[in-house]
């Protein structure tokens, strides 16, 4: 687990954000994909929100991995509020071991370009299956709200017309590629909350979410900004394996946690909601220099393995509008600066790293 002050004073900040937090008091929550990047800051989030806010949600944290999850959360062994199970969502839900729950966020995902080339079923079907096995277990325990962790992927490849993706924007997706499952698959997960609204009458909103890091991230993650983090820390030069020119939005973590817990809050069913800011918009050739000049190393050219190649996103130009969310007066704290500096600081001072 992570234990450096910087980690918890943004739990803690997120933790007092002006939400409606009653709404989870006495209650219980899932969360699958628990000891993932976004996973892990909501279960520290809604746990320091139990010790010292007095808020008794029950935490169910889902993952497939019992090992991660007990260097993710050793120090909740002994609460009473804290429960992991073990679980692959896409072989359905054990009843025995998970009681009914008040609320569920659906987190569990491969979320980087590796994962989506070496396991694009995997990618599809939790997308897919494991989400319907989600919602058919919320419809029979009679769950007050979902939501399910989108992405700014949904929106395909600027058509050339907008600046800004809003919500109600779709653009291209050649469905015909091994890397058109994660888009794709999230579309239809989508698609899934729409038709489990209106025929099961669950309650559902959609936080899409941006190209997300933090100090949270694993090291196995493949995406651009993890990889430049990663060489940054090792003090090695950073690897850029394009011209760079790509323009995204990205979010630091207890941004993106505190806008899903708005969205969770507050949010109207089924809407979907970009948690975005345009202070965390840059292109990936920008990204990689600010990176360098933090480490003192440098930027350096390099062409993508096959396998690297065919996770890697088509889209040039991908930010999202966020102004939809900022109307539940969400408001960032970091951005893409402060971001990157906050997550270097704290992983590289950090005793362990998961």
């Amino acid at each position: 687990m992570i234990t450096h002050r910087l980690y918890w004073k943004d739990i803690e900040e997120t933790a007092g954000l002006v939400l409606p937090w009653d709404k989870l008091r006495n209650s219980r929550m899932l969360v699958s994909g628990a000891s993932g990047l976004i996973g892990t800051f909501l279960v520290d989030t809604i746990m320091y929100k139990n010790r010292y806010h007095d808020l008794n949600c029950h935490m169910y944290a889902i993952g497939r991995n019992k090992e991660k999850a007990r260097l993710r959360f050793a120090s909740y062994e002994d609460s009473k509020e804290f429960h992991f199970v073990e679980q692959d969502i896409n072989r359905g839900l054990d009843g025995d071991r998970i009681p009914s729950v008040d609320y569920i966020v659906h987190l569990a995902s491969n979320t980087h370009p590796i994962a989506y080339s070496t396991d694009p079923i995997g990618t599809i079907t939790t997308n897919i299956v494991g989400t319907g096995n989600l919602l058919e277990f919320a419809v029979k325990n009679n769950c007050r709200r979902i939501a399910f962790a989108s992405s700014n992927e949904i929106y395909g490849e600027n058509r050339g017309d907008v600046e800004l993706f809003d919500e109600e924007y779709c653009g291209f997706i050649n469905c015909n590629t091994l890397r058109a499952g994660y888009p794709e698959s999230k579309r239809c997960g989508e698609a899934l909350c729409q038709a489990y609204i209106k025929q099961k009458g669950l309650d559902i909103v959609i936080p899409r979410l941006t190209r997300s890091y933090g100090p949270t991230m694993l090291m196995s993650d493949s995406k651009a900004i993890s990889q430049f983090i990663k060489k940054g820390l090792a003090g090695e030069d950073i690897v850029l394996k394009s011209e760079g020119n790509q323009y995204y939005s990205f979010t630091y973590v207890s941004d993106a946690v505190s806008g899903l817990l708005t969205v969770l809050l507050k949010g109207k069913t089924g809407e979907a909601y970009n948690i975005a800011d345009e202070k965390s918009d840059i292109r990936l050739r920008d990204l990689a220099k600010h990176v360098a000049e933090l480490s003192g190393t440098r930027v350096v050219f390099e062409l993508p393995d096959e396998t690297e190649k065919a996770g890697y996103s088509m889209a040039v130009t991908a930010r999202l509008c966020g102004d939809k969310l900022k109307q539940l007066g969400w408001q960032p704290e970091y951005n893409i600066e402060s971001g990157i500096k906050q997550t270097m600081t704290i992983l590289r001072d950090s005793e362990q790293q998961v």
